[in-house]
């Protein structure tokens, strides 16, 4: 088994590895061009992001604000209709799912790698001959569809979050988040279900 395999996996790994360095290195570089281009490129960053993502279905848009952070796009797969605002970034180690209609809100971070607790496990690893290892693991992260993650939230490896839920600003969510609820805090918690209430049309009219 090799290193990528093991890490899609959820075994431990050795993320020092030539193959894994090799596809977050294209990963970056895309991510570099991206972030290089202009309001008025927008030709151009679909086209990258057709590179970043090949094969996947973007449905009527696909839009990431810059800068934007992959770790590796390999592992990340989005559905249809799908926004991030600045500074979106995904912390490669485990792989993300994320549904339809997902709206990410400004300086979010989706991490799946996990490192030990043991300082001597953490430690950079040196061979006889110089080579250099790191071994970690990861959890993926399942985002349902028509999600909406506010400003400034970590999602956490290992957690899943239903269709329709709402994840208030700030939130650092480490635990599984069920369908159709408004949930934040740090930890993320839930704090009640959605409902027709919460219509903003009924809020604009009071």
């Amino acid at each position: 088994m090799t290193e990528y395999e093991r890490m899609r996996a959820g075994r431990i790994y050795d993320c020092m590895d030539a193959e894994l360095g090799a596809a977050q290195r294209e990963s970056h570089r895309l991510c570099e061009a991206y972030n290089a281009l202009g309001a008025d490129d927008g030709e151009k960053k679909q086209a990258l992001l057709q590179e970043l993502f090949p094969g996947q279905d973007f449905g009527l848009y696909r839009t990431l604000e810059a800068p934007v952070f992959l770790d590796n796009a390999r592992e990340i797969r989005i559905g249809k209709n799908f926004y991030a605002n600045v500074y979106f970034s995904f912390i490669a180690g485990g792989q993300v799912e994320i549904g339809d209609n997902v709206f990410v809100g400004p300086y979010c971070t989706l991490a799946t790698g996990i490192h030990s607790l043991l300082p001597e496990e953490r430690r950079i690893q040196v061979d006889a001959d110089g080579s250099l290892h790191d071994y970690e693991y990861g959890r993926s992260i399942r985002i349902g569809s028509d999600v909406w993650i506010a400003a400034n939230v970590t999602i956490c490896g290992g957690v899943t979050i239903g269709d329709g839920s709402v994840i208030g600003a700030g939130s650092v969510v480490t635990k599984d988040i069920p369908a159709g609820v408004l949930a934040f805090g740090n930890p993320c918690t839930v704090q009640r279900k959605i409902t027709e209430q919460d219509s903003m049309y009924r809020r604009a009219q009071r």
